[in-house]
């Protein structure tokens, strides 16, 4: 890098509020700060959010509380006091991480920042809006408007080919770079008493294979095909242990299908201590994740870093890179193939622990490579910027925006114009009190010089 980047990164989910996209803006913030960066964090507010933890900037617009509905909050993108923040931290590059409110305030910002956008598509969003939106009609305007807003961005990133296909299947014609995310655990494995130590409360006979889900609660994630694939096993009287970790809208449903499977099937709710997820990680034999829906699977990256073998649906993003029975294993996404590949394991622990082995050498990558590789193309995209390399954002809601900006940034001005004559309010009331002070002080000496001339006096 040519020299030190002031980066605003954008993103609806920031902590307490946790999920992939929210983990990931975690570690751009701290690994561009490592690199000598300069991160700040722009988010909606959450209340009880306490930012004091982290050592770079963490910024707040206003929201309303929806968690109850939908477990997010609703940022409502308008802050002149961001605007003003982010003109102080002189910022040269916005980075959005999500398509919605945070590109909204990232496309006001940047006119008056005078600053490039880059925008990384990390979820199906479709499947969300689907889930979200009742009615055909309204979810194809939701969809347009989504892919609009990702096209107005001067350069798109995707975390996978297959986020980029999704991507393209929404409607976005313009040209996308594949920049895929980190792992934030170290290679290698930790030691048995830290597994022991995280997972004792649970019922996990030696010798019996672990399988192990992280994620969210939620069926699109492949759940149902675990499930009654297990079932299959149980049914050949195979023993085994199920580890479900995450929380979600669908866990109740989830728990009461995995009732057939008895005590096998272990439910532990969010685990959000990083090191006793590591040691989970160590612990289970296979990392099962039918999921079609993710287009990254950091999950899987997660496992690959304590050599954890993952059972994937062929040609899901989630498999991308994966050789069958190489450095991972492969099935089509039913119940049948993945019980017929956890039969066939069943009887080959060496195998699991060999592919394992490989796909720790072959598909980890850490936080400190992604964000490096991150961070060279920023210098890109801010040359380009300077240079004039980006097409001009002309359109009606282009402008729309920058007249938010714009009336963001006059707000911010009288803000502090407000901030200045309250100050010399306030120096002036202590000139005020201070010479309230000596013209009481000298009236008590002309009174007492008076009383004294009159006892002199009499």
């Amino acid at each position: 890098m040519k020299h030190p980047q002031s980066i605003c990164l954008l993103n609806d989910s920031f902590p307490p509020l946790i999920d992939g996209v929210a983990n990931t803006v975690v570690n751009y913030a701290r690994n561009i700060e490592a690199n000598g960066g300069c991160p700040v964090v722009v988010t909606p507010d959450v209340p009880g959010a306490d930012d004091s933890t982290f050592s770079y900037s963490v910024l707040r617009y206003p929201s309303l509380d929806t968690r109850k509905l939908v477990g997010y909050v609703a940022g409502y993108p308008f802050s002149p006091d961001v605007i003003r923040r982010l003109k102080e931290e002189n910022v040269q590059l916005l980075h959005s991480h999500c398509p919605f409110m945070s590109t909204v305030m990232a496309r006001s910002l940047r006119e008056q920042l005078n600053a490039p956008l880059v925008m990384t598509y990390h979820t199906k969003f479709d499947i969300d809006i689907a889930k979200a939106v009742r009615g055909k009609l309204i979810q194809d305007r939701a969809i347009h408007l989504l892919a609009k807003n990702i096209s107005a961005c001067d350069e798109v990133w995707v975390v996978s080919r297959g986020a980029g296909e999704n991507l393209r299947s929404l409607g976005y014609e313009g040209e996308y770079i594949v920049m895929e995310n980190g792992v934030d655990m170290p290679l290698g494995r930790v030691s048995d008493a830290e597994i022991a130590a995280a997972t004792a409360e649970y019922d996990l006979p030696q010798g019996i294979p672990v399988y192990l889900f992280v994620g969210r609660m939620m069926w699109y994630k492949g759940l149902k095909i675990i499930l009654d694939a297990l079932l299959q096993l149980q049914e050949q009287g195979k023993d085994f242990r199920m580890v479900f970790i995450g929380g979600g809208r669908d866990e109740a449903e989830v728990q009461e299908y995995a009732q057939r499977l008895g005590s096998k099937c272990i439910f532990t709710g969010p685990v959000c201590d990083r090191e006793v997820l590591r040691a989970w990680y160590c612990r289970a034999d296979l990392f099962l994740f039918p999921s079609t829906y993710d287009t990254n699977g950091l999950v899987v990256r997660e496992a690959t870093a304590c050599s954890l073998a993952s059972v994937l649906v062929a040609d899901s993003c989630a498999a991308e890179g994966v050789s069958d029975w190489q450095n991972g294993f492969l099935i089509q996404e039913n119940a049948d193939s993945m019980a017929a590949v956890l039969t066939e394991l069943y009887e080959e622990p060496e195998t699991v622990k060999r592919v394992g082995e490989n796909a720790a050498r072959d598909l980890y990558i850490s936080w400190e490579q992604a964000v490096r590789k991150a961070q060279e193309r920023y210098e890109v995209v801010i040359d380009r910027y300077r240079s004039g390399g980006y097409p001009a954002r002309n359109k009606i809601s282009d402008e729309f925006w920058n007249m938010q900006g714009i009336l963001m940034d006059k707000l911010s001005k009288v803000e502090n114009i407000g901030e200045e004559i309250g100050t010399h309010l306030q120096e002036n009331r202590q000139e005020l009190k201070q010479l309230g002070r000596d013209v009481k002080e000298d009236l008590k000496d002309i009174r007492d010089a008076v009383w004294q001339k009159l006892d002199d006096y009499l």
